[in-house]
């Protein structure tokens, strides 16, 4: 009996090479599934983002009288639908330029709504496989620049009316913030000399504070 298991053991010891080289390669990963995990941790991080604004949102109401809270998540709601169409019909052009960066070509290409490709991977017009989907990438984008006005509405609170709020808001995910991102995510000469902007850091939270500093300068204390 001992001796019909050592067999045993022993063709299965020597078989074991051969089954090792049967074995096939393996399989390189399609380019349609890079490009589809790609849009999808793109869209995972936008609704992340998206959960800091509402949290931004959250935060504000407790922070102002109970008989400004409406106030105050209207404000939070109605920067967000003007940020969507801002960045849409200006903002992303002028942060991802394609090459055309620059004070001197602004007006050469730039301006412009951004372009968004089909839907799906067998869809016409389709961008790189490498990558991932541009609407994806702008969703995710769109994100971080209605955030940074989130952190104006919160250093403004109480102290601006909802309409000169929603105007400056325009202004700010229309033109100041993907001008300056462009500076960094761009291609801009902030990345060309190396500079390193850790998590939005610089581009969105730096932003939204400085504008958010100017914006109380001016408004003045809040009274009452």
């Amino acid at each position: 009996m001992k001796r019909v298991k050592t067999l045993t053991w022993l063709a299965a010891a020597m078989l074991m090479p051969a089954a090792g080289f049967a074995q096939e390669a393996p399989a390189a990963v399609p380019t349609d599934m890079v490009w589809i995990m790609n849009t999808l941790l793109f869209l995972i991080g936008g609704f992340l983002v998206f959960f800091m604004a509402s949290g931004f949102a959250m935060l504000e109401a407790g922070l102002v009288r109970s008989k400004n809270v409406t106030m105050q998540l209207t404000k939070n709601m109605g920067l967000f639908s003007l940020a969507c169409l801002a960045y849409y019909v200006v903002g992303y052009n002028l942060m991802y330029p394609l090459g055309t960066w620059g004070v001197d070509k602004v007006l050469s290409g730039v301006w412009g709504v951004a372009v968004m490709e089909g839907v799906g991977v067998a869809a016409d017009g389709v961008d790189d496989y490498s990558y991932a989907s541009t609407a994806s990438d702008y969703f995710f984008q769109l994100m971080f620049c209605a955030a940074t006005a989130s952190i104006v509405s919160g250093a403004l609170a109480e102290r601006i009316k909802l309409w000169p709020f929603l105007i400056f808001t325009v202004v700010l995910t229309g033109l100041i913030y993907p001008i300056q991102a462009s500076w960094k995510w761009g291609g801009g000469f902030l990345d060309e000399a190396g500079f390193l902007d850790f998590a939005g850091s610089t581009v969105v939270h730096s932003v939204g504070g400085w504008a958010a500093l100017t914006g109380a300068i001016i408004l003045g204390p809040r009274i009452g």
